[in-house]
């Protein structure tokens, strides 16, 4: 880890294991990658306060299961380009086609976790054509969301009461680095998780330059636009329906987002559909409960006419 006295650059997320970094370049923007095993593409877009170390357990099962799994910084992200816009989840779904594509396949399994959850159903809505299969792991469909936060206000409403504060400059930045990524990590998760290295790795990934920035202006432009044309024409796009099999695995006990909320996401999906509530977990079940997590993923992957 770097010193206190110097904030620590890109390659802090550069994580040695059994997997392979590269850059990718996509839109003409650069994302960095974490790859293991060869078969079909599985892209995994990770969450916050997190980058692509959230699916190192992941990458190893996928691997040993016969895929192709591919773990992403999301833009403005670890050792990903971090260019001052394009942070709203129409750009962001399209940064995730444009990887499929320069990754050489036309389409891949999608697997994202909190905001990745969240474009990888805007990529299901938007580029059909590129998602073979959806997994959403602590993600409702955005629409369930806004309309949660709205019927909702004392439930979800005050679970992302956060994000009121979030909107104002420097400051929300400040305490990002300050000690809140750790903080938010224990508050959101179940029993037991995380340990300190874990926290530790996850902060530190924040201090990299204008991280914190970026990772903010993902929940800015998903407040701000609420009341925005931008967010309304979002918002009208987001009715088409999900018409590729689709696995939303949600924990029991996550203060994010509520599993009240997710639950009833699968009536934007008009193809086979699976929910999975994990007893014991909280908002980041894949690093929380691993194994069963894992089972749940590779099962679903291997079943070739997934049940509604």
């Amino acid at each position: 880890m770097a010193s206190a006295a110097a904030a620590p650059d890109e390659s802090q997320v550069q994580i040695e294991g059994p997997w392979s970094h590269r850059a990718v370049h996509a839109g003409g923007t650069r994302f960095h990658v974490a790859e293991a095993g060869k078969g079909p593409l599985v892209l995994l877009l990770h969450g916050f306060p997190e980058f692509w170390w959230a699916w190192r357990h992941q990458l190893v099962a996928l691997a040993e299961g016969g895929y192709r799994a591919v773990a992403v910084d999301l833009r403005g992200y670890g050792a990903s380009d971090k260019p001052p816009r394009g942070y709203d989840l129409p750009t962001l779904a399209g940064d995730a086609a444009g990887l499929v594509r320069a990754l050489g396949e036309t389409s891949a399994t999608i697997v994202g976790h909190d905001w990745g959850g969240l474009l990888a159903w805007t990529m299901a809505a938007r580029y059909p054509k590129t998602v073979r299969r959806l997994v959403t792991v602590s993600a409702p469909h955005p629409r369930r969301l806004r309309a949660s936060i709205l019927a909702d206000p004392r439930g979800q409403g005050r679970a992302l009461g956060f994000a009121l504060g979030f909107q104002l400059p420097f400051l929300a930045e400040r305490r990002l680095t300050k000690g809140l990524v750790e903080r938010l990590l224990c508050r959101w998760s179940g029993p037991d998780w995380p340990d300190p290295d874990v926290a530790a790795r996850y902060a530190e990934a924040f201090r990299i330059p204008h991280v914190a920035h970026s990772a903010l202006e993902y929940v800015r432009w998903f407040g701000r636009s609420q009341l925005r044309p931008d967010g309304f024409h979002y918002a009208r796009q987001m009715r088409r329906q999900i018409e590729v099999p689709t696995l939303q695995l949600h924990g029991s006990l996550d203060t994010c987002t509520l599993p009240r909320t997710a639950q009833g996401s699968g009536r934007y999906v008009t193809a086979p559909y699976r929910w999975r509530l994990m007893e014991g977990t909280g908002h980041y079940p894949h690093e929380e409960r691993p194994e069963q997590f894992n089972a749940e993923l590779l099962g679903w992957l291997a079943d070739p006419e997934p049940e509604r």
